[in-house]
């Protein structure tokens, strides 16, 4: 894949999108729609649904584009799969925003890598350790841990920071305590200094 020396140089114009499913208890199958931003780390929890068409995924993204406090008009590239729920229609709304659509070669998972690589995270860390009932419970599930993966998780590419949320300025005072706090019934833990 020839990536245009711009993407090379810098991955803060990049939004990379993928698909994943997951299985519930009363053996459905629901499909999750994503977009991660791959200079910042900040994930878009874009729609979870049982059949995933053209039609859905192309009204999911004009969603995206108006939403008021998302930038993707500032970014410059879509990096997405070959995936065929992918239809003209979710390509045309990024397009009339200015992106560019890159497709990965086919059976190329390392070329989006930065969406797979979050697929193992929220697995890991959120769907595996639940069952899920079905797609409310998937919604706030995920929306809970999102929320989490982008004010607090921190991140070793972004030196330790969250994607919403910058390092103290000030560095941390050892001797202080260590507040946890639980989230999401106990399932993720966030710590932070007492004031």
């Amino acid at each position: 894949m020839n990536l245009p020396s711009s993407l090379a140089r810098s991955a803060y114009g990049v939004l990379a999108c993928d698909f994943f499913s997951v299985g519930t208890v009363l053996l459905q199958r629901l499909y999750v729609l994503f977009v991660i931003e791959i200079g910042t780390r900040r994930v878009h929890l874009l729609g979870i649904t049982k059949h995933p068409t053209g039609a859905w995924v192309t009204q999911v993204a004009r969603n995206l584009a108006i939403d008021p406090d998302d930038r993707v008009a500032s970014f410059k590239f879509l990096l997405r799969d070959r995936d065929t729920k992918f239809v003209a229609g979710f390509d045309e709304v990024f397009t009339s925003l200015g992106l560019r659509i890159l497709h990965s070669p086919p059976r190329a998972p390392l070329v989006n890598s930065f969406a797979e690589r979050w697929v193992g995270t929220a697995r890991r860390e959120c769907t595996d350790r639940l069952l899920i009932y079905n797609r409310r419970h998937l919604t706030h599930a995920l929306t809970e841990y999102v929320r989490h993966y982008n004010v607090h998780r921190p991140h070793r590419s972004l030196g330790q920071a969250a994607p919403l949320r910058g390092l103290p300025s000030v560095p941390a005072d050892p001797t202080a305590a260590v507040i946890r706090r639980d989230r999401f019934g106990g399932l993720i833990h966030e710590y932070a200094q007492a004031a």
